[in-house]
């Protein structure tokens, strides 16, 4: 395979091309991949038609795959792969964003996923992009008082926080006795493989700072959100039919947009790949 690789912004995102994940890529394409995963944040692999087996399988090349916690969107070929679609509808009848607003996956886990890998499977014919954004940047930019502030500083994650604007599908009672109640993680996480720092928040799962009352907790999460997402933190990805697209949970925030026709479909396949407790 003649394998390409070529950046998609200043910090964030690379587009892959020449490479058929049905096929064994190899230990030095595997190698390549996993050095431009850690480099870049974000991997788009372009052109792809993998049935969910397959998708999972691709996985396995960056990691071993991690369960997800919420199994009413397991596909019951291959429970490991979950769906994303706009067909689906809260109980009032409003339709359910996966995704919407910005957040990491699943840090409300002891051990959250490293990754989190999509592959489109059906579009709208426009929007539906995911953005995302480099916290290694929202770090670096961030004043050194700020800095000083914050390092050190620990926040309590749930599966849905009270503060959160988006409200979470409930987990099935299989899946509750799985899923820790209330995690801990550093609101500034060293990267295992770089060393780089990133602030580590996420609006949807933060339920406080630990030792801090929420008159002085809630401004602070909002004052790191609001620096975190300027647009010069970001990468924009616009979706491509096909693409399989991976990014770094432990060092991103995302959050897909509705702004689409919503008669019709979007359909991605999901699945996670294990991580490491953040430190």
């Amino acid at each position: 395979m003649s394998i390409s690789i070529t950046p998609l912004s200043e910090h964030t995102g690379a587009e892959v091309r020449g490479i058929d994940l049905r096929r064994d890529v190899g230990d030095e394409a595997r190698e390549r991949l996993n050095r431009a995963f850690v480099e870049h944040s974000v991997l788009a692999i372009r052109g792809q038609r993998l049935s969910p087996r397959e998708f999972a399988d691709a996985a396995r090349l960056f990691g071993e795959i991690f369960v997800q916690h919420n199994t009413r969107f397991a596909l019951p070929e291959c429970p490991v792969v979950h769906y994303i679609s706009n067909e689906d509808k809260y109980p009032d009848g409003k339709p359910y964003i996966p995704g919407a607003g910005y957040h990491t996956d699943h840090s409300n886990d002891a051990t959250p996923p490293k990754a989190t890998m999509l592959h489109a499977v059906e579009l709208p014919d426009s929007g539906g992009d995911t953005q995302f954004v480099n916290m290694h940047r929202a770090w670096e930019t961030l004043p050194e008082a700020m800095r000083q502030r914050i390092e050190g500083l620990k926040a309590l994650h749930v599966y849905q926080s009270r503060h959160s604007e988006r409200k979470l599908f409930g987990l099935p009672p299989e899946a509750k006795g799985r899923v820790p109640d209330a995690v801990v993680h550093p609101i500034v996480r060293t990267h295992p493989e770089t060393g780089r720092k990133a602030i580590y928040i996420n609006p949807i799962r933060i339920e406080s700072i630990v030792g801090m009352d929420d008159d002085e907790a809630l401004p602070l999460l909002d004052a790191l959100l609001e620096h975190a997402v300027r647009l010069e933190h970001q990468y924009r990805h616009r979706w491509q039919p096909g693409d399989v697209v991976i990014w770094d949970n432990r060092c991103l925030l995302h959050k897909a947009n509705g702004d689409y026709d919503m008669s019709q479909r979007r359909y991605l396949y999901r699945l996670m790949l294990r991580g490491d407790a953040p430190f």
